[in-house]
């Protein structure tokens, strides 16, 4: 079984440092675990600004893990920037092996602007078929689904039947995930599941037809288990102890 962590939403600033704390939290988390991961990704909204000085603060964070860690933007952060802090990537697109499981890291920002879409269809579809025997998860920020909460839908994922249209071809799609709304949730999609991930920062008030508004939940993260051609999703507050 292979485990993949999912942290999001992180909005690192150096002038906040209950952030880094929270992070710090969820990463305390993930080295707590019985069976450590294998991998985490970090789906986007990793810099409040997308300064340079808040990858750099990333970069150290992300050093007290003995594990590998496979970030990719959202939209506050910048691409440039981010490509930069983290050279070893080799672009905003980028596929990875962890422990059998093919991540394929996809870049769905759209510069200055809140909402997105999935930048290069064409190279998720090349990419997803030089592997079709190997269980897949494809990671992005905007979730290809409106969650039922009308302002955060309003800055959501355009046209996500691009998406689906690759992820339909390609049945080793054990998973689509993304963050973006502070919260976790679930929905079918294209085939498979698409789910989305709490913040290490702050969560969602989840109130469909409500104001935007944050709540007092505690920060969260995702844990992924995938076993085959099957997986699991838990959702975990990192402030739980064992």
């Amino acid at each position: 079984m292979t485990i993949l962590a999912q942290l999001s939403d992180l909005h690192l600033t150096v002038d906040d440092p209950t952030r880094v704390r929270s992070l710090r939290t969820a990463l305390t988390t993930l080295l707590a675990l019985a069976t450590p991961p294998d991998a985490v990704v970090l789906t986007g909204d990793l810099a409040d600004h997308g300064r340079p000085e808040e990858y750099a603060l990333l970069r150290d964070e992300l050093a007290r893990l003995p594990i590998p860690a496979h970030p990719l933007p959202g939209n506050h952060d910048d691409v440039a920037a981010l490509l930069t802090a983290f050279p070893e990537l080799p672009a905003a697109n980028y596929a990875v092996t962890v422990a059998g499981v093919r991540l394929l890291c996809c870049d769905s920002t759209i510069p200055g602007r809140d909402d997105g879409t999935l930048s290069d269809p064409e190279w998720l579809d090349a990419a997803l078929a030089e592997e079709p025997g190997t269980p897949s998860v494809v990671a992005m920020h905007h979730p290809p689904y409106e969650v039922g909460v009308g302002w955060v839908d309003a800055m959501g994922h355009a046209r996500p039947e691009r998406l689906g249209d690759v992820i339909a071809r390609h049945p080793q799609v054990v998973r689509v995930i993304a963050g973006h709304v502070h919260a976790g949730s679930v929905r079918a999609f294209a085939g498979t599941v698409a789910t989305t991930c709490p913040s290490t920062y702050r969560q969602l008030h989840v109130d469909p037809g409500g104001r935007p508004a944050l709540s007092d939940a505690p920060p969260g993260l995702a844990l992924h288990l995938i076993d085959g051609m099957s997986a699991v999703t838990h959702f975990r507050p990192v402030e739980e102890t064992p």
